[in-house]
């Protein structure tokens, strides 16, 4: 039969071991790198704890840990995709834009814990905050907009708007998460009839665009073709108005020289300026010099005996050139 004495010390051995089990399993910890960990001892917390590694804590109950990831969190309003299955919430996406239209909005904002405590402590929910967060702010955003803006080319404003004030409301509740990006995921028409007929509206629209940059296009051509004349014909102009000054000039320069002439010989410069007219008035006409003083007209070749001139120094440059070849 057992004594009560030896009872007590098996007792006594057994909650030892469970003490010695309780300290071993609870005053060491591993942090993962991506993680983050805090301390709390008591209910308060303590530290937090971001390196990884192997770490030492007081055992519990005195303190325990806390650990929470690192990475980067998606939330997904409006919606819900697993596995390649999509499950939406109208409810959640249909909104009004400013100029009283219906559409359908949901998105994918991205984040992650900054603070874990406050994350912990500052409230019950953080997540569900977030995501209430995320409609006030997007139904705010819609609601200021025009469903063109929503369903077109103002994607990318209201993205950054809604971000804006999304990360605002967040930092006033103060529940230790920092929004990284969000992201429209698909805006729309509730049904098929008004959906075609906005897409007709925008079709036309893009038509429209297309004709008016098509218009501006041959507006710069044709401006630029006039251009391009307009410069040619004042290039032509200043042309000619140089070569009528230097034309010019150069007929003040020879009347000089002729005037110059005539202040020295009267006479024979008159007789030049005439012979010099007649050359040019009838080019090829037979010359003649008369001297009317009876009935007998005394005939004087200068056409001939200027050809003859003409043909004595070409017969002679002929005649250099033969021997030279020789």
């Amino acid at each position: 039969m057992i004594s009560i004495k030896r009872i007590y010390t098996i007792i006594g051995a057994v909650l030892l071991v469970i003490v010695l089990a309780i300290l071993a399993f609870t005053t060491w910890y591993t942090v993962d790198e991506s993680d983050q960990a805090v301390i709390i001892t008591f209910g308060e917390v303590e530290e937090g704890i971001s390196e990884p590694g192997l770490h030492f804590k007081m055992p519990w109950p005195v303190q325990s840990v806390e650990k929470l990831s690192k990475e980067t969190f998606s939330l997904q309003f409006g919606y819900t995709e697993k596995d390649g299955d999509v499950k939406s919430f109208p409810k959640d996406t249909k909104m009004i834009t400013g100029d009283e239209n219906i559409v359908l909005a949901d998105m994918v904002v991205q984040w992650k814990i900054t603070n874990p405590e406050k994350y912990l402590f500052n409230s019950e929910d953080p997540q569900e905050i977030l995501y209430d967060a995320t409609s006030a702010s997007l139904r705010s955003i819609i609601g200021s907009s025009i469903i063109d803006d929503a369903l077109t080319s103002g994607k990318v404003e209201i993205e950054e708007d809604v971000q804006e004030l999304l990360i605002s409301l967040v930092e006033k509740y103060d529940i230790g998460i920092s929004i990284l990006a969000v992201k429209l995921q698909d805006v729309d028409l509730p049904n098929d009839e008004v959906r075609k007929a906005f897409t007709d509206v925008t079709s036309a629209r893009e038509t429209m665009n297309t004709k008016i940059n098509e218009a501006k296009k041959y507006s710069n051509q044709r401006t630029q073709e006039a251009e391009g004349e307009k410069n040619a014909l004042k290039s032509k102009a200043e042309a000619d108005k140089t070569a009528r000054i230097e034309k010019a000039r150069g007929e003040v320069a020879t009347f000089n020289a002729v005037l110059g002439e005539y202040q020295n010989a009267k006479a024979i410069t008159e007789k030049r300026l005439i012979l010099e007219t007649i050359d040019q008035v009838l080019p090829g006409a037979t010359i003649y010099f008369m001297k009317d003083d009876g009935n007998t007209m005394k005939y004087f070749p200068i056409g001939d005996m200027q050809k003859q001139t003409e043909a004595k120094p070409k017969a002679a440059d002929e005649e250099g050139s033969d021997k030279n070849g020789q």
